[in-house]
């Protein structure tokens, strides 16, 4: 039967689609569901019909089985009441009767047989439906936890960068001792230069010079 086949094709029809657009996948996990749900909604309404169908038909057999019996029991009172004319009626429309009764028997078959079918198909459904529901918060909370550990990541990439910018600042500052010793360095040669020097041993002598004149003071007085 068509429709059957038809609905034994909506969960993969339906979880392909998610395949195809895993993208964001809990969007797309909601809108499977979404599709899922609506499905749902075309089986019990086709179900239902089918279920309504079977109903008729066995409404129709079970008239036909009663007429049958009907008609017997009004030829056994013809005949009892010595109207063979009557029994030949009764007997004649329930000999019609008798004839459709296969056909109704086999229609109510094939409509029970497809209503058990579309029972199945629409339980299976449900049950698909009702997995996926609480599979649908398990798949949402490890896509949280994925995003937690991605931020986790980005921030791991920060420390990493400054770590890098610490080792970056280490060398700028080594270069900046190095210049900074380079420019003592040759402050201290300018200091020693020829000039300098001059000066430097003009202030030692003027110095020693006043020492000795009072060394001198010093002594006279102590004589006298």
């Amino acid at each position: 039967m068509g429709i059957l086949t038809r609905f034994r094709d909506i969960m993969s029809s339906n979880i392909n689609a998610l395949l195809d657009k895993a993208e964001d996948p809990e969007k797309m996990i909601d809108q499977c569901l979404r599709n899922l749900n609506s499905d749902l909604g075309k089986v019990k309404s086709e179900t239902a019909a089918i279920m309504a169908e079977e109903q008729r038909a066995k409404r129709a057999l079970e008239e036909c089985d009663e007429e049958i019996a009907k008609m017997q029991n009004y030829a056994i009172k013809a005949l009892e009441s010595n109207n063979e004319n009557d029994a030949r009626k009764f007997l004649e429309q329930k000999a019609s009767l008798t004839a459709k009764q296969p056909g109704l028997k086999e229609a109510y078959d094939l409509a029970s047989s497809n209503a058990a079918h579309m029972r199945q198909m629409h339980d299976k459904l449900v049950n698909d439906i009702n997995e996926l529901e609480s599979r649908k918060d398990m798949i949402k909370g490890k896509l949280a936890v994925a995003k937690t550990q991605e931020r986790i990541n980005k921030m791991g990439s920060s420390v990493v960068n400054a770590n890098n910018s610490m080792a970056s600042f280490a060398k700028y500052e080594e270069m900046a001792d190095r210049a900074l010793d380079k420019a003592n360095a040759m402050a201290e040669l300018n200091r020693s230069s020829s000039d300098q020097t001059i000066e430097d041993l003009s202030k030692k002598y003027a110095s020693d010079t006043s020492v000795d004149d009072e060394l001198a003071a010093l002594k006279a007085s102590l004589n006298k």
